[in-house]
């Protein structure tokens, strides 16, 4: 667990650039670099970081028919349809919650074609009841909560 300001720091810069060396970090911070390093494979270790990521512009890509689709599974196999749909590759997001359906899907499309064809199959699943499928107009902020 991130157990002091060193660390909070750290993962704040991370987050802001996850390609930043240990000597950026230590330069920005007043540290040395062998101590930067060893905090991050501290969190490393501890399963605090997780990983290093890109942030795509899926449109540019593409990808620019992003949806929220909610799922409503019956019988409780909601595991295992959520297992299912997290296999898809236009699947970003498979969330499970409280409320008047079982799960929520954010994915991204080519096209309102491949859209219905995803949308499609998943009502064939077995136990999926319903779907609601709702097009992402505008996404106006997108981004990791601070520390």
């Amino acid at each position: 667990m991130a157990s002091d300001g060193i660390d909070r720091k750290i993962l704040g810069l991370l987050l802001q650039d996850a390609r930043l060396s240990y000597r950026q970090l230590a330069k920005k911070l007043g540290i040395s670099a062998a101590t930067a390093a060893a905090h991050v494979a501290r969190l490393e270790k501890e399963g605090v970081i997780e990983g290093y990521f890109a942030k795509l512009n899926y449109e540019k890509l593409g990808f620019g028919f992003p949806v929220i689709i909610e799922v409503k599974v019956a019988h409780g196999k909601l595991f295992e349809v959520e297992r299912k749909l997290a296999k898809d590759p236009h699947v970003t997001v498979v969330l499970d919650h409280t409320g008047g359906t079982d799960a929520t899907l954010i994915a991204r499309f080519r096209d309102r074609d491949g859209l219905d064809r995803f949308v499609k199959r998943i009502q064939s699943y077995t136990f999926v009841e319903r779907t609601e499928t709702k097009l992402i107009l505008n996404i106006i902020k997108e981004s990791q909560p601070p520390l």
